[in-house]
């Protein structure tokens, strides 16, 4: 019988920090202060409407734009400023034109779309993702069907990167291995790379022939928007293949709002025209 198909599901468990939040909103204790999710408040405890959206909001309204339906891969003016601020102006990446990016629903619809794109294009099914993480990686990855291992990250003894161990880890994987790494403001111990261990990874990257999955969705909140975004510059003028899921919710306050991206730097134009047309088809059959 069709009324009983979902009789026997049982709940699922709470999302370890979104169901944070829904505790923190049934308490009733005046004093609360909420420590679940990473967003940023004001000084009066409310997310701000910066003034640069507030304009640009005046500015769509007076328009009065029609909402007639996007590209599948999204707003091609939103998608190659993504490209500038990710890779520098004038990038020779761009300049070549072999980045492939799409508009997606936050920098969790990057990574799992990015996911899917790599779950039907490469032979592997594991995901390495740092010791600690962000919670949703391991979600976001086992449901684009990948199992998800650690390398170790953080040395909670010393407050800083377990870089041998990391290197150590890296190198005895597998080729072709998948590697979710954090660009800058690492989540959650905010311990990053530095330059030089940066160095030392892509080199370990490219000997390995391990493919890089970078997550940057805080750039300008460690040190500046060029200075978060130079790791994406190294990798680029490396050579290697890799993608990059950036999101706009926290640089902008625009949570609700679901804006990311994602790119992928492949080898040339050729190949790039080849790697969009697979993303493509993936955002059309999740979301488009």
């Amino acid at each position: 019988m069709i009324d009983k198909q979902f009789s026997s599901l049982k709940a699922a468990p709470r999302d370890p920090i979104l169901g944070l939040t829904e505790l923190f909103k049934a308490d009733e204790n005046p004093n609360k202060v909420n420590l679940g999710v990473g967003v940023y408040y004001s000084e009066e405890g409310k997310v701000p409407l910066l003034q640069c959206v507030g304009l640009a909001e005046q500015q769509l309204i007076k328009q009065a734009n029609p909402r007639a339906y996007l590209p599948i891969d999204g707003f091609n003016d939103y998608c190659k400023n993504i490209q500038n601020l990710l890779f520098g102006n004038n990038a020779p990446a761009i300049k070549s034109n072999r980045i492939a990016t799409v508009q997606t629903l936050g920098g969790t619809g990057a990574l799992r779309i990015g996911g899917d794109f790599l779950r039907e294009t490469l032979a592997t099914d594991i995901v390495w993702v740092s010791n600690p993480s962000w919670e949703n990686h391991k979600g976001v990855f086992e449901k684009a069907g990948f199992k998800v291992k650690t390398y170790p990250y953080y040395d909670p003894n010393t407050h800083r990167v377990s870089f041998a161990e990391m290197v150590n880890s890296l190198e005895k994987m597998e080729s072709g291995s998948i590697v979710v790494l954090h660009a800058c403001c690492h989540n959650p111990t905010g311990v990053d790379l530095s330059a030089q261990e940066w160095d030392q990874i892509i080199q370990v990257v490219k000997e390995k022939n391990i493919c890089p999955f970078l997550d940057i969705a805080y750039q300008g909140f460690g040190e500046s928007l060029r200075e978060d975004g130079l790791v994406l510059k190294k990798f680029a003028d490396s050579g290697i293949h890799f993608l990059v899921a950036n999101s706009f919710s926290k640089s902008f306050s625009l949570y609700g709002e679901r804006v990311g991206g994602l790119s992928v730097v492949t080898a040339n134009e050729h190949e790039k025209i080849t790697v969009l047309s697979r993303l493509k088809k993936i955002v059309r059959a999740n979301y488009s």
